[in-house]
């Protein structure tokens, strides 16, 4: 009887202890170089398992595997090549020993792939190597499942690295081998979507056609969702990607591609859009007067891949920025792109040149040179940086190179020449004529922008010998219908700081290019200093200081300009508080009627509609500047400019008016005039 009830209890207790273990699991280390002489002889990559294997009976077969690590035994390096933290797969019982398992779920936790970086393609490749595919053995698999996936591509000799993260997918398999992959991935610093459906051939896959239907969503990058669908085959080493054809947005496209990843990746692509859109980062308000990023630019990735490339657009969108048509060759070897256009259309125009980026080096350098003709300026340059300050047809031609490794650094170290011209367009938000006329009352803070006004023009123009990141013009010439601007001066690339000093000069005609008339001097050269956005702008009263009477002279040409060559619209104006003004100013001469403006006690009145004698709006609002001054000045100036004569203590009594038979008496200075120039030069 104790035997039996030892027995029994035995019994009990061996099914106690199966039961945990079908629950709790086996350890079967034991199984673990099974499996990985297994994977070798079928993959001809070599397995490591450094963690525990466990096998669990109940509720399903699961087996979990941890710690495991997968390398090329050919590679000397011993570069590791997949890590994986956990795999765990379940099945049902019955399958396995059917003898077909049958897999429900395999779950692949934080994988990471790690990729060598190499600068130069290895000879004698061997591309017979089998690729990394199970051989199934009539074993199916419903879905697999990756967690928190990466890629690492590294250089430890060049300490250069990037990865892709984050890569959460979920593949599903049917009995028609048909499979749908679905997930997200970071690329960079770039979140990325993507759908892809497949029907994989029976194996062996090398060789075969395999059809591929994807979309990708990329929002950094791409404005809009890419889909479509190709035909993809692996030929020793290389993907071959044909029949290529979907849509971008709203625009489709076709072409080919193929990827040889055998040794350094070598890339092709041949691309036709119907319309390519390309989003960029839009400025911050503001924008043009923040300093540039130090932030490292960093390109040493164009150094571990070459491509050859091709796109073609019949219409491409490059941040606001409309190019139709577009076509774009660009080769990519040992670290070096070249891309250039020869037939790229831009608003009106055409627009061909060639970039050069070197990437061997720590610091990237560039060289580019681009002709533009026939640009209309404002869409082109309102697309692509936000500046919708001018407007015209545009025409330049840009030799440039440069070398840094961040925004500054290539601005303080551009070299080249520039040479931009506008013609029959407008300065947007900027009255030039009203800045040069609110001069004579004090400096300006700015630009004085006003979105209600515009200065037309009809050609500014000038050419640029950047060195260190100065740029130098000596030849800036602005023409409008009411302005003309000459000038030199410097723009600092890297500050954005600039000095100018410019000779403005009124027109009274609206004639512009080509008038007859000359255009009149403001009678001192005008500084422009400071930023970009918030310049002062000020007389350069040391100018006219170096030589006061060449100002008083230009001044007097500016009356006649303004009044006309007689003067008389000046003793208009002046006669009642002057005397004799037109004669003091050198303007006299023949006035309207017959009498003379400076001797006529009774001249003739203007009537409404005949010829204005300030030359037109512009004209009249200066007359009316010069009545200010005067109401302001006459009879109270306390000092004198260098270029006045000296002024009377006691007012000279006005004389009558002369017998025609005898000389006129002799002319004096004018205490008003004086008193103009005073307002004008002086504050």
């Amino acid at each position: 009887m104790r035997a039996v009830k030892f027995a029994g209890a035995a019994v009990v207790a061996v099914i106690i202890v199966i039961a945990l273990l079908l629950v709790i699991g086996i350890p079967s280390g034991f199984l673990t170089s099974t499996i990985a002489s297994r994977v070798e002889s079928t993959t001809g990559y070599r397995l490591s398992i450094d963690g525990t294997t466990k096998i669990s009976l109940w509720p399903t077969l699961n087996v979990r595997l941890n710690d495991l690590t997968l390398q090329d035994p050919k590679d000397r390096s011993g570069i590791t090549r997949l890590t994986i933290d956990s795999v765990q797969a379940d099945m049902s019982l019955s399958s396995v020993w059917s003898g077909h398992p049958k897999i429900s779920e395999i779950i692949v936790t934080h994988p990471v792939l790690y990729q060598p970086l190499l600068r130069e393609r290895l000879p004698n490749v061997d591309a017979s190597a089998k690729p990394l595919a199970l051989d199934m053995d009539g074993a199916t698999i419903d879905r697999i499942k990756i967690t928190d996936g990466e890629v690492a591509f590294a250089r430890a000799r060049d300490r250069t690295e990037g990865r892709i993260s984050a890569i959460n997918t979920d593949a599903v398999m049917g009995r028609d081998r048909k499979v749908g992959l679905i997930g997200t991935a970071r690329v960079g610093e770039h979140p990325t979507k993507f759908d892809i459906k497949a029907t994989t051939p029976a194996p062996p896959i090398e060789r075969q056609t395999i059809p591929v239907d994807f979309a990708i969503d990329m929002p950094d990058v791409l404005a809009s969702q890419l889909a479509g669908h190709a035909e993809l085959r692996l030929n020793s080493g290389a993907v071959m990607i044909n029949s290529v054809n979907g849509t971008l947005g709203d625009g489709a496209f076709n072409g080919w591609a193929s990827v040889d990843i055998a040794s350094k990746p070598l890339v092709k692509v041949d691309l036709d859009f119907q319309r390519l859109a390309i989003p960029l980062a839009k400025s911050p308000d503001g924008g043009s007067a923040q300093a540039w990023s130090d932030a490292p630019i960093d390109v040493s990735g164009l150094n571990y891949v070459d491509a050859q490339i091709r796109i073609s657009a019949t219409e491409a969108v490059i941040g606001e920025a409309r190019l139709a048509p577009l076509a774009l060759d660009a080769k990519l070897a040992g670290g070096i792109l070249k891309a250039g256009t020869a037939n790229l259309g831009a608003y009106g125009g055409q627009v061909s040149g060639e970039v050069i980026l070197d990437a061997t080096n720590g610091a990237p350098s560039f060289a580019m040179h681009s002709d533009l003709v026939g640009v209309r300026a404002l869409p082109l340059l309102q697309g692509l940086a936000g500046f919708d300050g001018i407007d015209g047809k545009l025409q330049a031609k840009l030799s440039l190179r440069s070398a840094g490794t961040s925004q500054r650094a290539l601005m303080a170290n551009m070299q080249g020449t520039a040479f931009v011209s506008f013609q029959d367009g407008a300065i947007r938000g900027i009255n030039v004529a009203q800045m040069i006329r609110s001069l004579t009352s004090g400096t300006l803070s700015g630009w004085q922008d006003s979105k209600e006004q515009s200065t037309d023009l009809s050609q500014l123009s000038a050419s640029f010998r950047i060195d260190k990141g100065q740029a130098v013009t000596t030849d800036l010439n602005l023409i409008g219908p009411l302005v003309r601007v000459t000038g030199a001066g410097t723009i600092a690339l890297d500050t954005k700081m600039m000095g100018f000093r410019v000779e403005p000069k009124l027109v009274m005609t609206t004639e512009g290019q080509g008038r007859t008339s000359e255009p009149v001097g403001f009678g001192i050269p005008v500084m422009i200093q400071g930023s970009w956005s918030q310049p002062r702008i000020f007389p350069d009263m040391a100018g006219m200081l170096d030589n006061p009477d060449a100002a008083y002279a230009k001044l007097r040409e500016m009356g006649k300009g303004l009044f006309g060559p007689d003067g008389g619209g000046l003793g208009n104006i002046l006669g009642s508080l002057g005397g004799n003004l037109g004669g003091n100013l050198g303007l006299g001469g023949a006035a309207p009627g017959g009498g003379n403006a400076a001797g006529d006690p009774n001249p003739p009145t203007q009537q409404p509609g005949q010829n204005n004698p300030l030359g037109g709006q512009l004209g009249e609002a200066i007359g009316n500047l010069i009545q200010q001054g005067l109401s302001n000045g006459a009879g109270t100036s306390t000092g004198r400019s260098r270029s006045l004569p000296a002024t009377p203590t006691t007012p000279t009594p006005q004389a009558s008016p002369a017998p025609p038979d005898n000389p006129p008496a002799a002319q004096q200075d004018s205490q008003p005039m004086n008193d103009v120039m005073r307002q004008l030069f002086n504050r």
